[in-house]
């Protein structure tokens, strides 16, 4: 695989793109529909996400076809781990965010307010081919949430198909049911950040609603063919208690069903939570087995060196079938159906014994270049 490819050279998309989701209000301010924060704007107004903006009387994406930067990933660190196992994926995102995380992780990138950051431009076809000639599988959405540069993204998703790689989103998932079937129709897969199972945490840590959420991950198992994973990242005192890890469990397996996987993912100090403690080990291993207990088949540990955290279990007879460090694949012994090559029970997830262990935990800085 070339992972040091740059691909063919693409002018940057400078004019910006017209949104798609909106509509006009009786006292002149235009409204977007893309997410339920529904930002009303007057002339020159950005909405929360900082991205979409109002010139004239429309409203448009001033990133479209501007990245802060393009990496090939190891699939695991999406993390999917039952989307094409040990594959490479080309990853790539923009800046701002619909939701105000005083954790966030990317803050770096997804509160930056300089769209001076992004000097990496492409077109969604040079994307795509990028993706192909590197040996990606698939293209990621990520870093910062793809919804509030869903046009791009869905274009790029176009590009990407025609070429026959796969398209990953890796979201909150705050988004409105309109642009929520247009935007997970166009998805191969996706892992939507679960980010607790209170609506008091929803409001008090992102200034959003937990509702909108939950329909998304019912809307993607129930009425697209995406492929879906949920991440939560275990915040101490916030989103831990045992409680609410088996009611978000018992929810999931309610409405989602016992094979959607769950990764648990460790908290570390960063943005306004800074003072904050690091995520302990036996909360992760708490939650798993709250998680298991609740009928849930394929439960994760992320951000840690755990392997028994970390691999794949045979729903039928418990046999270790993918065994990771991290993101690193270790052992792979499903059979080419994506069976367990022990009992034949078959594991839900998208499968491919080509990519198994080809990556590992790198991760290579890319850079699709710009004439």
């Amino acid at each position: 695989m070339n992972t040091t490819i740059e691909a063919i050279a693409a002018g940057p998309a400078s004019t910006p793109y017209p949104a798609r989701w909106w509509h006009a209000l009786p006292d002149g301010r235009l409204q977007c529909d893309l997410c339920p924060r529904d930002c009303k704007l007057h002339e020159g107004q950005r909405g929360l996400c900082f991205v979409r903006e109002r010139q004239g009387d429309a409203i448009v994406l001033s990133t479209y076809g501007r990245s802060s930067g393009f990496a090939i990933d190891p699939i695991e660190k999406k993390p999917l781990n039952h989307f094409h196992p040990g594959s490479a994926v080309l990853s790539f995102g923009t800046a701002g965010c619909n939701l105000a995380c005083k954790f966030c992780q990317n803050w770096d990138i997804s509160k930056s307010r300089e769209m001076d950051r992004l000097q990496d431009a492409a077109s969604p076809q040079r994307i795509a081919e990028a993706a192909l000639h590197s040996g990606a599988a698939s293209v990621a959405f990520t870093y910062n949430d793809p919804v509030i540069f869903a046009e791009y993204a869905m274009d790029t998703a176009d590009a990407c198909h025609a070429l026959g790689v796969e398209t990953v989103a890796v979201t909150a998932g705050y988004i409105h049911p309109a642009p929520r079937a247009a935007f997970f129709a166009k998805m191969d897969a996706a892992n939507v950040d679960l980010k607790a199972f209170t609506d008091k945490f929803y409001v008090e840590q992102t200034a959003s609603h937990l509702a909108p959420v939950l329909d998304t991950l019912q809307t993607i198992v129930h009425e697209t063919k995406c492929w879906l994973e949920i991440t939560t990242l275990l915040i101490p005192g916030l989103n831990d208690s045992t409680p609410e890890l088996e009611a978000m469990s018992r929810w999931i397996f309610e409405h989602l069903g016992p094979d959607v996987p769950l990764h648990f993912t460790a908290f570390h100090p960063d943005y306004k939570l800074g003072e904050l403690p690091p995520t302990p080990a036996a909360t992760l291993q708490r939650a798993r087995r709250i998680a298991r207990a609740a009928g849930l088949r394929h439960v994760y540990l992320g951000n840690v060196h755990d392997t028994e955290g970390g691999s794949t279990l045979c729903p039928g007879c418990q046999t270790p079938l993918i065994e990771r460090d991290w993101h690193a694949v270790l052992h792979y012994a499903l059979d080419e159906h994506g069976a367990c090559g022990h009992c034949g029970t078959a594991v839900a997830g998208r499968f491919d014994r080509a990519f198994a262990g080809r990556l590992g935990r790198r991760r290579v800085p890319m850079r699709v270049a710009v004439a």
